[in-house]
This record gives C-alpha cells, structure tokens and sequence, in this order.
C-alpha cells in the first residue's frame, strides 16, 4: 500500500477505553462544544469559540474522510457505547511528509474525555497505528510550554523534548514559548 492509499484509508482503531473512527458531519454538534471549552481554546491557541461556527464545522468534520493526506480520528468514550461511543476529542496525524515518511501529531481532548486515560490511549493508538500500518519514520507534534496536562500525555506516550521555542505564539496577547517533541520509530516499542 502506498503511504496515499494509507493515509486515505480510515481506519477503526478499538482500545481498552477508547475507539477511534472517522469523523462524520453528525459530529460536529459535539466538536462544537468541544473546541469551545475555555481549556481546549487555550491549551491550542484557539481565541474564542465564535470563529468555529456550525456551519464551518459540519463542513470540517464531514470532509474529513476524503482527505487523502492526513488521518483525523474521533476519539469515543467505549463506557458510552461499543461503536459508537460518546465523542470527547479528536487525534490527528496531518501535514505529511513523504519523502522523510514523517508527519506531525494533534490532539484534543473535551471536558468528558479528561482525566481518565483517554486521551493517552488514544494517543498511543494513533501513534502505532501510524509506525505500524504507515510505516511512519517521525511523528512530531508542537504545544505551549505550559500546557502541562498535554505534555504529560506526549511522554507517557514515548515523545520526547527536542527544542523550546522563545516566545514563537501571541496567545492572549502574551508571546508563549512552545515545544517541539517527537518520537520516532526505532524507539517505538512493538508491544505499545
């Protein structure tokens, strides 16, 4: 399979807590509400929920399976339904590089995806599935600095601080610095 056809492909990835599948225009109401927490639109810089109106997002999240060059996931609590699960956030494997087999990772979380280990599985998942089925070299990511609650889940992961970039963002009107972390296959447990 060439690396196209992999990242067109969307896959259901099932874990202990989590399943990620393909967003549908259905999930726009719930990213809606996600993307408007006060700690999702920090933690990415995101300003105010007025610029991601109903409109934008059904569009968003409906075209995101034909996208041939990027994976956006739903990540859905299974506590809430096997399949079909609750959506509390989202994983993202975008801006790919095939030549260096590289891409770069997002993530967010909602309110009722936090704090019990969601997020990380999701992570995880994402992340071998984008070594395993990809055939990924480099999978790196960007956040502020001070978002610990995110960096936590990047090195639980296995990503590891490469570089600080000084005062790189205006976010509220303050310059923030933001890392830049990565994990790369050969340090990818098999077993992960």
């Amino acid at each position: 399979m060439t690396a196209t056809a992999a990242f067109a492909h969307k896959p259901v990835l099932t874990g202990e807590r989590t399943v990620l599948r393909p967003f549908t225009e259905a999930d726009a109401a719930t990213m809606a509400e996600i993307v408007a927490d006060p700690e999702v639109l920090h933690g990415t810089g995101g300003g105010c929920a007025d610029a991601f109106p109903p409109e934008r997002l059904r569009a968003w999240y409906g075209s995101r399976g034909a996208q041939p060059d990027r994976l956006d996931l739903a990540v859905t609590d299974r506590a809430t339904g096997e399949l079909v699960g609750e959506v509390v956030g989202e994983v993202v494997l975008n801006e790919w590089d095939p030549a260096n087999r590289s891409c770069t990772f997002r993530t967010l979380m909602g309110p009722r995806g936090r704090g019990r280990g969601l997020g990380t599985e999701a992570a995880r998942m994402i992340v071998g599935y984008g070594f395993g089925a990809l055939g990924l070299h480099r999978i790196q990511l960007m956040a502020f600095a001070d978002n610990h609650r995110a960096r936590h889940v990047y090195e639980k992961v296995g990503f590891v601080l490469e570089g600080v970039h000084r005062k790189s963002r205006l976010r509220d009107g303050v310059r923030e610095d933001e890392v830049t972390m990565a994990v790369l296959a050969e340090d990818w447990p098999t077993s992960a």
